[in-house]
């Protein structure tokens, strides 16, 4: 992690998590996410946050928009590090992504939203600063998303993309495209960034692959 000024120490970090369950809306380690949180029982949650540890518990639902189905065992933690009230209620959040939990078991309260208690232990790694990746092919991994980029019309600073670690690029590109849920959720769960990168590589290699096969039997 690349900014420690105000982050908990890994070993005193909280034994529960009040949870914000949204389907494709990941913060990976080192990344960011902007939310706009209005509905009550969320704005609740972030009052609560606030006054705690600033902790938000991002995870994905197992069935897309619908926030109380049964929920994926690993998620991330997100630092609330920037909020502004506007006066419609509605509240602008930055979260920073922390660390990624596993979920041991969900708690009972009073409260509108869901709250669980967690363990970090099998993720230690992502309080560890980026750095390059072994057994990584880069030049294969740029050649790649150029070629994604290019059949989406997506546009990238290459240059910009040169400079950031395998491991960070991968993460912030987790969150950013439009993957399906369980294959980012597959992202989240690899533990260690030579995992994650590999899978994001096979990922890479599938779509490029499917579009090609699609516009060969389209000509």
């Amino acid at each position: 992690m690349s900014n420690k000024t105000f982050m908990i120490p890994f070993n005193e970090l909280p034994v529960s998590l009040p949870i914000f369950p949204l389907p494709n809306a990941i913060v990976m380690p080192g990344c960011y996410l902007p939310l706009n949180i209005f509905e009550q029982r969320y704005v609740e949650m972030l009052l609560d946050a606030l006054k705690e540890s600033r902790l938000i518990g991002m995870i994905q639902p197992e069935v897309a928009d619908n926030s109380a189905s049964p929920l994926y065992r690993t998620g991330t933690a997100g630092r609330i590090v920037s909020f502004n009230e506007l006066p419609d209620g509605r509240f602008l959040v930055v979260l920073q992504g922390t660390c990624r939990f596993d979920i041991v078991s969900e708690i009972s309260t009073e409260c509108a939203y869901r709250r669980v208690t967690v363990d970090w232990s099998r993720f230690h790694e992502d309080y560890e600063l980026p750095q390059k990746t072994s057994g990584i092919n880069r030049d294969r991994l740029m050649d790649l998303l150029k070629c994604y980029f290019d059949r989406r019309g997506f546009k990238a600073d290459w240059p910009a993309f040169e400079e950031i670690p395998d491991s960070l690029l991968v993460n912030m590109l987790a969150g950013q495209l439009p993957l399906a849920i369980p294959e980012k959720q597959a992202l989240i769960e690899a533990v260690s960034p030579e995992e994650r990168i590999s899978r994001f590589i096979h990922l890479l290699e599938f779509e490029v692959a499917g579009n090609s096969s699609m516009e060969a039997r389209l000509h």
